[in-house]
């Protein structure tokens, strides 16, 4: 990532620990991109002892694991300390009276979680059987040193399973930005093919990479961004723009935006990236490389907005 979109992390806990309590009424999208990461998991035979939630948000994916894998301990993770205390509130842990009552069975799913960065995971090595992460890798200084986090503390034969935002996500908005001034104002996102060449230099085994556009409609910028405010999804590049857009700045935002309006609505571009891959024995070919699966989606979802 080139110096301009080094994130300021303080920055990043900040924005999301202040949507805390609006997050699950504008995360439609952010639920719609997890319920098709678990679709996934359908595919897959696991049955895992320890689960990582990384980014775990309000609690979303955490509590379709826990239904899905009842005889797990789960783990969610989050560098936002309100946006787990939202989580907690809707899946209270499972604590040492409860395990001692007689309604407690080996088959129900315990929990804690823990207010980390993702880039530095304080967890043992080989510790997890699956690290699951949905809509976080984005936020991500090192994407690779991240990854290769993520491979040491999954344990033999875990697996990682994820979605993030590839590089046209918001493509529509960083282009009206760009009319404004050369500051950055929209996040960059890690191509496809990248991601996949860095799961395979963090010893990953077998990597799997899907790419789908998915795209939200608007009736106007103004709704977009309460969207965007709502899930905490601020600007936090340390050379970002500090300050609120002027009135002027504003308006030629918008009209830099109007010239993508179809059928009297504004689109918002995701290039969403879905990706697995396991932990194991490398599968090389003979000249010592690694066959990385990709696969990009024909379909064109679109949801509206406002």
């Amino acid at each position: 990532m080139t110096e301009d979109f080094v994130l300021d992390r303080a920055a990043v806990r900040r924005a999301f620990d202040r949507a805390a309590a609006s997050y699950d009424a504008h995360a439609v999208l952010q639920r719609e991109v997890c319920d098709r990461l678990l679709e996934r998991l359908d595919f897959v035979k696991l049955a895992p002892k320890q689960i990582l939630d990384v980014g775990a948000g309000t609690g979303y994916g955490l509590q379709q694991l826990r239904t899905r894998y009842a005889a797990a301990h789960l783990l969610g993770l989050d560098l936002a300390p309100t946006m787990l205390s939202q989580a907690r509130s809707k899946l209270p842990a499972v604590t040492w009276l409860d395990r001692m009552s007689s309604a407690f069975t080996p088959h129900t799913a315990t929990m804690d979680f823990v207010c980390a960065d993702m880039e530095r995971l304080p967890l043992k090595n080989q510790s997890v059987d699956l690290l699951w992460s949905s809509l976080a890798l984005q936020w991500a200084n090192d994407l690779e040193a991240t990854l290769r986090d993520f491979y040491r503390v999954l344990a033999p034969r875990g697996l990682l399973m994820f979605a993030t935002f590839g590089p046209d996500t918001l493509k529509e908005l960083r282009g009206a930005f760009s009319q404004i001034d050369d500051a950055p104002h929209i996040h960059r996102f890690a191509d496809l093919h990248d991601i996949g060449d860095m799961l395979v230099n963090a010893g990953f085994a077998n990597p799997v990479m899907e790419m789908e556009i998915v795209t939200l409609t608007y009736a106007d910028l103004k709704s977009l961004m309460v969207d965007l405010k709502g899930i905490g999804a601020h600007n936090a590049a340390m050379m970002r723009r500090r300050g609120l857009l002027g009135k002027a700045a504003w308006q030629k935002l918008e009209q830099a935006y109007e010239q993508h309006r179809l059928a009297g609505r504004l689109p918002a571009t995701y290039e969403v990236i879905y990706g697995h891959a396991w932990v194991g024995d490398q599968k090389r070919r003979d000249d010592g490389g690694q066959v990385i699966q990709f696969k990009i989606a024909e379909r064109l979802s679109s949801r509206g907005r406002g």
